[in-house]
């Protein structure tokens, strides 16, 4: 039995690391039209190439909500590759065992902490959507449009922090050598 759920979670996730490359996938897209709306607005502000067309006035909004999103999508990849920004001299100086306690109190707060996010990012575009509030600037939009990513990456994270404290639960009593390095 202990064999058949090892298995079915090892399915579950690889398949989550799927959905996460695919995630990372869109992000790229996101950054390649990032870059590309950002280089038409300076060409069309410097060149006059379209009578009475100086640059994308909506570019700096959308630019706004495109990082935020790109952000949003490549987090929790990012997370599970271990290419987040990690400082561990002090787990690799101390003993191990406590090292390894100290990993399972860091995964703990990160787990709270995506939890707490989520209900809270949950409520905000809830609360946005139910009364219909619009972001007004250049363009119009609904609010929630700009909340709603926010729940939904820390659910990934969450998800990938509970991951990690398997890997973690798994493997040797020591600061963990998994998914640490962006080399």
């Amino acid at each position: 039995m202990a064999k058949h759920g090892q298995a079915l979670m090892d399915r579950f996730a690889a398949a989550y690391g799927k959905l996460l490359d695919a995630c990372a996938l869109a992000g790229c897209a996101v950054l390649f039209l990032l870059m590309v709306m950002i280089c038409a607005d300076v060409l069309l502000r410097n060149v006059a190439l379209i009578p009475g067309v100086d640059g994308l006035p909506w570019a700096n909004e959308v630019s706004e909500g495109m990082l935020y999103l790109l952000t949003m999508l490549v987090a929790p990849w990012l997370l599970r590759q271990g290419a987040h920004v990690r400082v561990d001299i002090l787990l690799r100086a101390m003993p191990s065992r406590t090292a390894w306690y100290c990993e399972w109190i860091a995964d703990t707060i990160a787990l709270v902490c995506c939890v707490v996010m989520v209900v809270y990012g949950a409520r905000s575009a809830w609360a946005s959507f139910a009364s219909g509030s619009l972001s007004i600037k250049t363009l119009i939009m609904p609010e929630w449009w700009l909340l709603a990513p926010l729940p939904a990456a820390f659910a990934l994270l969450g998800v990938e922090v509970l991951f990690r404290m398997r890997r973690l639960y798994l493997g040797a009593r020591g600061a963990r050598d998994d998914a640490v390095s962006t080399a």
